[in-house]
């Protein structure tokens, strides 16, 4: 198999914000197509691979988003400079200054400007410029200059490449969640009990409301759903550890809880099964009881009658940046937890 570095690489670096995640459900379905029972892209956009008897027993979904955070390109100036605005939730500091990608008639490249501290007023210099107030300069001439590459409703990414740090550490954008596309991945090379068909779903617009969780959890009706997806470390200053007791390079996430209750609340079964598999095959894993974000078990487990869900992280630094960091072992570990976990799902007494 392709190395895994190179998977998610690619992935990474695909381009896909929320509404716009075709070509990453593209890659998704060329690196599984070969390993699954049946794949297809839905209305939706969502991916769907079976593997297994739809007949079968017992339905598991395992849910991870393609979508990333991004922009898009909402008017052109008459001096051909770009105004936009966020989808997804993105800090207005962390746009000053960054490379961009604008999906277009043509891929053009572009950088987001904004006025400099040589000509602030004393009363802006420790302000933070808003969205607003910031534009991507392509280098256009003029407006009628710009419209030969850019429309409005363009959408637009940040410009990162996925790199190796030390200690089997990766930087990159989009870690949030195509860390988790790739478990899928390694997930569709396993092979699992007869009596169990599993789905593996790439989910649509999830940073702008789960909506792709929404439709394919009520067309799937599973027995069970888990999704995976990245979660934020405590193991960086000025973060407290005691607050986020998670770390980089500790294992797989059990999240016990999301937003403080307003996300998921994993199934108390789920998670004990979970962490009974990760203690007997001597996989590292972490717990955590959040109070931040939600992934896509916070609809999925309140779709139809109620699924049972439970969510499993990631752990990354910073989060929905153009410099995420993760490490390769806890990627590779959520997908060996799983597929064990799964391989042993008549452990599971719900």
């Amino acid at each position: 198999m392709t190395n895994f570095f190179n998977i998610i690489k690619e992935l990474c670096e695909t381009p896909g914000i929320a509404g716009y995640e075709r070509k990453v459900a593209e890659i998704l379905e060329k690196f599984m197509i070969s390993k699954v029972d049946a794949i297809k892209i839905d209305r939706m956009g969502n991916l769907i691979a079976r593997k297994g008897d739809e007949d079968a027993k017992l339905k598991v979904l395992i849910a991870t988003h393609m979508d990333e955070i991004g922009l898009m390109v909402k008017n052109i100036d008459e001096n051909g400079f770009i105004n936009f605005v966020k989808v997804g939730g993105i800090d207005d500091k962390l746009l000053i200054g960054r490379k961009v990608v604008i999906h277009g008639r043509k891929k053009v490249f572009g950088v987001i400007g904004v006025k400099p501290p040589h000509l602030e007023e004393k009363n802006e210099e420790s302000k933070i410029p808003k969205c607003k107030e910031m534009f991507i300069d392509i280098g256009a001439k003029d407006r009628k200059d710009a419209e030969k590459y850019v429309s409005v409703g363009d959408p637009v990414t940040f410009y990162a490449e996925t790199t190796k740090l030390v200690n089997d550490l990766i930087t990159g954008k989009a870690f949030d969640d195509r860390l988790g596309c790739a478990v899928l991945v390694k997930l569709a090379e396993y092979g699992y009990p007869d009596d169990l068909c599993l789905y593996l779903v790439g989910t649509t617009q999830e940073e702008v409301g789960l909506k792709g969780a929404r439709t394919v959890a009520y067309k799937i009706n599973p027995d069970i759903a888990i999704a995976i997806d990245v979660t934020p470390s405590g193991d960086y200053p000025p973060v407290k550890s005691e607050n986020i007791p998670v770390k980089v390079g500790g294992g797989p996430v059990i999240e016990v809880l999301e937003a403080g209750g307003r996300g998921v609340i994993s199934h108390p079964r789920i998670t004990e099964w979970l962490r009974k598999i990760a203690k007997e095959r001597e996989i590292p894993y972490q717990i955590n009881v959040g109070d931040g974000g939600m992934t896509d078990a916070a609809i999925m487990y309140i779709t139809r009658a109620g699924i049972p869900s439970c969510s499993i992280g990631i752990a990354t630094r910073y989060i929905h940046s153009q410099v995420e960091v993760a490490s390769l072992k806890d990627v590779e570990n959520t997908a060996k937890l799983l597929a064990i976990a799964l391989e042993n799902i008549s452990l599971l007494r719900l």
